[in-house]
């Protein structure tokens, strides 16, 4: 062969073969894994993901050299992510913010002054790429982290926006923008009804929609989403279908949720929401703090599982233990609360959700909040926090505790998940008796394995209980994933003695429950 024809056709082979040295093209399956209960969700405010606090005192002050989070600075703590098996990450509303009426010195990240366009605030000025180019570079690193994004779509705006656009907002009987429950620094937007819904709004929504796939993102969590019209959903979820099948919606709205935001609102339940196309909502796992027996936590559990069979699509819910609306869990019932809830949304039939910080036990207290601050961006000089709470109103430092056991622990829970999930594949989720009303107890059984959850929701005392489980011997070999308390195998049953707030699990291979 002519040798200048062999390294011409070698150099085209290369540069066509050579697609195969490059990483594979990223693939939305958001939507399917979600269904699966095979997602591990992180949910951050990038305006302080990675914040450069270089003087240490809480708050961002950029009159210092110092930076706030960006598209661009967030991309150095993916690693961190993948290294803890986090699967899709949502951020907290990307929107700009509003300024007027506002609330904390950089404005609520949900007072949305535009849809649109993005947060100027998450703009890096190191580099002569736009904020879209940002963003997308974010993205994209995210996708070859194997990480899938969610974005947030704020359910009101801000004032800022209802004095450029009026015709989108509820007026009162006096004439004047609604203020929906207690959120003073929003409005209501006029979304319509179920006969009529409101175009304005409705291509408001259907714009930041194409805007947001435009930049590659996996998939929406809407807020608030019972304050709108299901036939405003359903229409808005069909149109982004029509481009991406797989874009996940998740609605922010729960079975424990009753009532409007507002008189002059429609409220729309979450199973009606789910009709409309919505793949899942919140499961009531916040009110967990408040549940007095195992009962309680069981009945949530099988009201969730259970709608797998209400709907002609798969649902599935978040584990929302711990979201950006709750306190920390460490404020709650102490470490041993985080270290349940890490391994409830490990083996539970839920995708697991953490708030940025919460593996390394944040208790989201800011001694400065809502002392006068020195420096405002908005019409507020006070630093607005919401107490044991991440900030989502100022410019503050980067979240995060100092508890590398509960980190570690974060870390072997989400591992463990992936099992789980090959489990929950081919087999089942059974509840199991047990003798002690603070006791909970179920197994995920299949291909021949089954792993066994037992835990004490009493965060006060220990309890003693036994767990009866079909067919259980003590031939069988019970491997420890997590346990503190060493439980006493019969035939047919388990034994326990558990601390306050103890979970325990254990993997029994060659077992298989029927």
């Amino acid at each position: 062969m002519d040798m200048k024809k062999f390294l011409v056709t070698a150099a085209v082979l290369f540069l066509f073969s050579g697609q195969g040295f490059a990483k594979e093209a990223w693939v939305n399956n958001l939507r399917t894994n979600f269904q699966n209960h095979a997602t591990t969700i992180y949910a951050v405010n990038l305006r302080n993901f990675n914040a450069q606090d270089t003087n240490k005192n809480g708050v961002i002050d950029f009159d210092e050299g110092e930076e706030s989070g960006t598209f661009l600075n967030a991309i150095a703590r993916l690693d961190e992510l993948q290294a803890n098996s986090i699967t899709a990450v949502h951020l907290l509303p990307i929107t700009p913010v509003g300024k007027t009426k506002a609330l904390g010195t950089a404005g609520s990240l949900y007072s949305a002054a535009g849809f649109n366009s993005l947060n100027p605030q998450l703009k890096s000025d190191k580099t002569i790429l736009t904020i879209e180019e940002q963003a997308r570079k974010f993205i994209n690193e995210a996708h070859e982290h194997g990480i899938a994004v969610i974005v947030d779509l704020p359910a009101c705006g801000s004032y800022d926006f209802y004095l450029q656009r009026p015709e989108l907002f509820i007026k009162d009987k006096s004439g004047q923008p609604v203020i929906p429950a207690d959120w003073t620094d929003v409005r209501l937007f006029n979304s319509g009804t179920e006969t009529v819904i409101n175009r304005d709004v409705f291509n408001v929504y259907r714009e930041f929609v194409d805007y947001m796939m435009d930049l590659g993102v996996d998939g929406i969590r809407a807020d608030v989403a019972h304050s709108k019209p299901a036939k405003f959903w359903k229409e808005l979820i069909d149109y982004s279908r029509q481009r991406d099948p797989q874009i996940l919606w998740l609605a922010e709205s729960s079975n424990s949720w009753k009532d409007a935001v507002s008189e002059y609102t429609v409220y729309t339940p979450y199973d009606k929401l789910l009709e409309a196309g919505f793949d899942g909502y919140y499961g009531s796992y916040f009110n967990m703090k408040n549940w007095k027996t195992a009962k309680d936590l069981m009945n949530q559990v099988n009201l969730d599982y259970n709608l797998e069979n209400k709907f002609s699509e798969p649902k599935s819910v978040i584990g929302s233990f711990t979201t950006h609306d709750e306190l920390s869990p460490i404020l709650v019932n102490g470490p041993k609360y985080s270290k349940m809830i890490m391994w409830l949304n490990a083996t539970l039939p839920v995708n697991a959700y953490f708030l940025d910080g919460f593996d390394t036990g944040d208790k989201y207290v800011y001694f400065w909040a809502n002392k006068k601050a020195a420096k405002t961006y908005t019409d507020d000089d006070f630093y607005f926090v919401h107490r044991g709470k991440i900030d989502i109103f100022n410019f503050s430092a980067k979240p995060g505790g100092n508890d590398l056991i509960l980190l570690n622990e974060f870390r072997r829970a989400n591992e463990f998940k992936k099992y789980v999930n090959g489990l929950y594949a081919a087999g089942r989720f059974k509840p199991l008796k047990t003798n002690n009303p603070y006791i909970f107890a179920y197994a995920i059984s299949g291909n021949k394995s089954t792993v066994i959850v037992i835990g004490n929701i009493n965060f006060r005392s220990t309890e003693q209980g036994k767990v009866y489980v079909p067919r259980f011997s003590q031939e069988l070999d019970v491997v420890p994933i997590v346990m503190e308390s060493s439980p006493v195998t019969e035939r047919g049953k388990i034994k326990v003695d558990m601390m306050a707030g103890e979970v325990q699990v254990m993997q029994i291979d060659g077992f298989e429950l029927k």
